[in-house]
């Protein structure tokens, strides 16, 4: 059977920057995020162009790459951003760090050095593929003219999606993208779902069999629509507890009656884990834990595609490959439990209040960070919005991953194996262009979003849906409350209040300020009627921070 032409695809001889892009459009890429230069990446973006790939402008490399990661996520498909040679490589670094440390498949596009110019020029060069070689899963380059850089992308584009996910680099000159090159092989047909192997699936049975009070612990790959159904059947025929990662939020959803909160492998969830005599992790990545010896005794049943460093613990029995047929198999097999609802909804409680802010003070000490995030969700049902969340790295994402109520993997969005400042806005660009009629609502620290401000005017200029709420104390309050008792210099983590409304305002937005929960309620109802982004920038109260960071972590 003769496969379908390629839309805008000619059955001639194509452009290598034509080529590529055919092979992220094969491979399910919906958009194109970067910083363009010179070079290859101008023939990226008019390739795409051609072919009808959306792209979107960043004014930050790192950024473009979130945006990338994020979109991955959200699709399951691999992601794109392309980057001028030098200064734009070193700039999205970041970025490509966030997406092997979370596991997003991104490919990064960056122009290259033909051998003719690096034998009479320095400028701009160093060995890119040297240095982003520790965060990603692959590298080559087509740099002279005749390379086939569609098959090279394509090749990429599957390593990239192989279990463990993460990130490729791609090196294309300008003068190779615009040779004549082959239309890229298309992709082959998916690989049905692998059987559990017998013995591995007899042994964890064996032990759910033999086990009164399993805990499930869902992690990043339980986030897929499959996983999750199957993460669900499985805790609601075991009758267990069930706790999320900061990734698979919404996998089991805070309203289920077993769920259980959120699994850091600090001391939040540790009364619940001492009780159990069997923890299942179900696609949980050590890499969304925090570095820190495991400290129960009940065996443990790993469900992983591929696998583990057995630096966290070593599992009694491990099921490896396609997490949706196992899980599956161990719900046939399984028995329930001896928790009851009663039990489980102290635990629920009991792991609420250990992480919770206290009340809203407004006036000049503003407001509660949990206040902050509460009502901010009353307003979204009142407005009959719901928006995707995006959460930066700092004190107040301990609040917004709590409090924030996720029903479906992807409602809250996180940067958690590299925990990197500056993740929420370009997120929720990127999750406000992939569903509009959603929209975004990014949680964002005052220095988190000193570090991405530019993406302001990225959402501005886009029309993106997408509301920033920036927690504003004037403080790197997470380093703020790791001090202990040394004596620092005056500025050391902290500066003058910046006013993000002006900021806002300045770039086209709409722009809010708030310092009580009232003012914060009405900004919030404003924000979610404006047709594109808005920002409310909220003064808040940090003192209820360190005793959170102490439930959280001892």
């Amino acid at each position: 059977m003769t496969p379908p032409a390629r839309a805008n695809a000619p059955d001639t001889a194509m452009s290598a920057a034509d080529a590529v892009v055919a092979a992220l459009a094969d491979a399910g890429v919906t958009r194109l995020f970067g910083v363009p230069g010179g070079g290859s990446s101008l023939d990226l973006v008019a390739a795409a162009h051609r072919r009808g790939l959306p792209f979107a402008l960043a004014r930050h490399e790192t950024a473009a790459v979130i945006m990338a990661a994020t979109t991955a996520e959200l699709t399951g498909r691999p992601g794109a951003a392309l980057v001028t040679r030098g200064p734009g490589v070193s700039n999205a670094a970041n970025g490509v760090a966030h997406a092997s440390l979370d596991r997003a498949p991104v490919l990064l596009l960056a122009d290259g050095f033909t051998g003719a110019e690096r034998a009479f020029a320095n400028h701009q060069w160093f060995d890119q593929a040297a240095m982003l070689a520790p965060v990603t899963k692959a590298a080559a380059k087509a740099v002279e003219p005749g390379t086939e850089a569609g098959p090279m992308a394509a090749a990429l584009l599957a390593t990239a999606m192989a279990s463990p996910r993460g990130p490729a680099l791609m090196e294309l000159s300008g003068v190779a993208a615009r040779a004549p090159a082959s239309p890229p092989p298309r992709p082959g047909a998916a690989t049905p779902s692998a059987i559990p192997d017998p013995a591995a699936l007899g042994a964890a049975r064996a032990l759910i069999r033999g086990a009164d009070r399993p805990v499930l612990v869902a992690g990043l790959e339980a986030a897929t629509p499959g996983a999750c159904a199957a993460v669900r059947r499985l805790v609601e025929a075991l009758g267990c507890p069930g706790l999320v990662t900061y990734k698979a939020k919404g996998v089991v959803p805070d309203s289920h009656p077993l769920f259980v909160g959120v699994f850091t492998g600090g001391d939040a969830e540790a009364p619940l884990l001492s009780e159990a005599d069997l923890i299942l992790l179900a696609g949980a990545d050590p890499v969304e834990f925090i570095p820190r010896p495991w400290r129960y005794g009940a065996p443990v049943v790993e469900i992983g595609a591929v696998p583990r460093a057995a630096y966290y613990v070593t599992p009694a029995a491990a099921l490896r490959g396609p997490l949706e047929p196992a899980l599956a198999a161990l719900a046939e097999g399984g028995r329930r439990g001896a928790w009851t609802a009663a039990a489980i909804e102290a635990h629920r409680a009991a792991w609420l209040a250990r992480l919770a802010n206290g009340p809203t003070t407004g006036g000049n000490r503003g407001l509660s960070p949990q206040a902050v995030v509460e009502v901010a969700q009353a307003a979204c049902r009142r407005a009959g919005a719901d928006p995707r969340v995006s959460v930066d790295a700092g004190a107040h994402m301990f609040p917004a991953t709590t409090f924030w109520q996720a029903s479906r993997p992807g409602d809250l969005l996180i940067s958690n194996g590299l925990s990197t400042m500056g993740f929420a806005v370009p997120a929720g660009i990127a999750a406000a262009l992939h569903d509009p009629a959603r929209g975004a609502l990014a949680f964002t620290g005052d220095g988190g979003l000193l570090m991405a401000l530019g993406e302001l005017a990225t959402a501005a200029a886009l029309g993106a849906k997408l509301v920033v709420v920036v927690f504003n104390d004037a403080a790197l309050s997470l380093i703020h409350i790791k001090r202990d008792a040394r004596a620092l210099p005056e500025g050391a983590l902290g500066w003058p209040r910046a006013d993000f409304a002006a900021a806002m305002r300045a770039f086209g937005g709409l722009a809010l300020r708030a310092a009580t929960e009232e003012e914060y309620a009405a900004a919030l109802d404003r924000a979610l009627a404006a047709p594109g982004p808005a920002l409310v920038d909220v003064l808040v109260d940090p003192e209820s921070y360190p005793a959170q960071i102490k439930a959280l972590r001892g």
